[in-house]
């Protein structure tokens, strides 16, 4: 159960106990020593005081009857200091004097002592002169039988006490040295509660630069210090070496993509040029090589934009009407839609600050996703709204949802479900993540019975929209040069596509 306890609260509690223990066997010593020392001394007091009684008695006169005499000293007298009872019998053990109130404890059998009805009693046998010279040996003398009684329950008290104080001596000791036991425990580990500290203030900040203190002192405690500024030197120079190879990983990534554009581009314009010319078999294969070129084209530029969002290069922001752009999206995923309803629904004027091309992206992603989730017929709405200081994109179908298996993960790169009809990478919500939170916005996943929702919160900026081919930069040219075609085939097709 001390497992249960801080060390602080151990060390008090073992310590404690410890004392307890030397505690309860000196009481117990002490106890038997003072005890029987005040049990001693009681019965040899007792005996003493009736051993001198019958040293000191003696008759006057001649008794007056066989049965009466008169004995001096007053045994009331005598008997008053030590609050005793005392009882004279004659040779014939016939009681012949008794002080007042002295239980009868029956007639004397032989000397010695006894406990009976509370009392030590205590019985001697003398003979004592008769008149006034007590010294002559000639003098006549009676026998007389002495009961010296002294009540047990004097000595039963001062025991008991003797008692009492030792259990309250020993509960007080203990009680000191638990309370003695916490104060020098929470000194004791003052310096550990300094690192502890120290460390979550690291974890707190992150920042791996700072050093827990050391004492001065060469102890435990110091070595502990050390170990742990060691530590963290060394998960410094690690997280360096990581941050290091993921820079020149990004780096590639980004060098790769950048320069496998222009071969794509290329690629793609002779297999366009091809599907046209061709014919029969060799048209299907030109297709088939165009649709595949298109798809690694997409996922260039796909990792293009995430190595470039890892490495948080600047963009080119500006003021962008995202209303706007959530129509150019639909119409470019229009080419995807043809047996799907997709209603855009976008307040006027709602304007955010950021890079065009890849808001433009963001909501593209976000309905290719509808697209490729969800069955034939499905109903998708993307609405544009102000809420508060923000500007919220919501992307709504009635399709069968997102599985709860994929649900914590969704925003992941490569995360795809079991069922996705479109062949994606999984990479498309990992993008969305990325440039929302490269806007400074959040994205959101709700449940939308049936269905999924998706929201994405941008800031809102009061300014107009500046003219968007201002706002492109090299790749978004290419993209545009890319989706020229679908564009034009996206519009010609029959869409619910509704602005207000």
């Amino acid at each position: 159960m001390l497992g249960r306890f801080s060390i602080r609260w151990r060390l008090a509690i073992i310590s404690s106990a410890l004392t307890f223990v030397v505690l309860c066997g000196f009481a117990i010593v002490v106890g038997q020593l003072t005890t029987g020392k005040v049990r001693s001394s009681f019965d040899s007091e007792t005996a003493n005081s009736a051993t001198e009684l019958s040293g000191r008695l003696r008759l006057p006169s001649q008794p007056t009857s066989p049965t009466t005499y008169r004995i001096l000293p007053d045994i009331n007298v005598y008997a008053a200091s030590n609050n005793a009872a005392i009882r004279l019998f004659d040779a014939l053990r016939r009681p012949v004097q008794a002080t007042k109130g002295a239980p009868d404890f029956g007639p004397p059998s032989s000397e010695g002592s006894r406990e009976t009805k509370g009392y030590l009693v205590e019985t001697r046998r003398t003979i004592a002169p008769i008149g006034p010279d007590t010294s002559n040996p000639q003098s006549v003398r009676i026998p007389i039988w002495i009961e010296y009684a002294r009540p047990l329950a004097e000595v039963k008290n001062t025991i008991r006490g003797v008692r009492w104080f030792l259990a309250i001596g020993v509960f007080l000791g203990t009680l000191l040295a638990f309370l003695g036991g916490l104060a020098l425990a929470k000194r004791s580990l003052r310096p550990i509660t300094d690192l502890t500290a120290t460390a979550r203030d690291i974890a707190r900040t992150g920042d791996p630069d700072r050093q827990v203190p050391e004492s001065p002192a060469e102890d435990e405690v110091s070595e502990l210090a050390q170990t742990l500024n060691e530590m963290l030197g060394a998960l410094e120079g690690s997280r360096r070496e990581t941050e290091a190879a993921l820079d020149r990983q990004r780096a590639f990534v980004a060098d790769a993509s950048h320069e496998l554009r222009t071969p794509l581009t290329s690629v793609l314009a002779n297999l366009e040029l091809l599907a046209d010319t061709l014919d029969g078999e060799e048209r299907q294969a030109a297709a088939s090589a165009l649709r595949s070129s298109r798809r690694m084209r997409r996922l260039v530029a796909d990792l293009l934009l995430l190595a470039r969002s890892d490495s948080g290069q600047e963009r080119r922001l500006g003021p962008v009407d995202l209303g706007g752009v959530a129509v150019d999206a639909v119409s470019e995923a229009g080419v995807l839609s043809a047996d799907h309803i997709v209603e855009v629904v976008a307040e006027p004027g709602l304007v955010v600050e950021g890079a065009r091309d890849e808001l433009h992206r963001l909501v593209l992603n976000l309905v290719e996703n509808a697209i490729n989730h969800t069955p034939p017929g499905t109903h998708i709405e993307v609405r544009v709204a102000a809420s508060q200081d923000c500007v919220r994109l919501t992307v709504q179908d009635d399709g069968p949802g997102v599985p709860l298996e994929v649900r914590d993960r969704i925003f992941e790169r490569f995360v795809r479900s079991a069922g996705d009809r479109g062949g994606s990478t999984g990479l498309g919500l990992a993008i969305v993540r990325a440039v929302t939170e490269a806007h400074g916005g959040e994205v959101t996943l709700e449940d939308a019975q049936p269905g999924a929702r998706f929201i994405v919160s941008l800031p809102r900026i009061h300014e107009p929209a500046g003219a968007p081919d201002d706002l492109h930069d090299e790749d978004a040219r290419d993209q545009d040069e890319q989706t020229t075609t679908s564009r034009r085939n996206a519009l010609a097709r029959t869409i619910g596509l509704r602005r207000r």
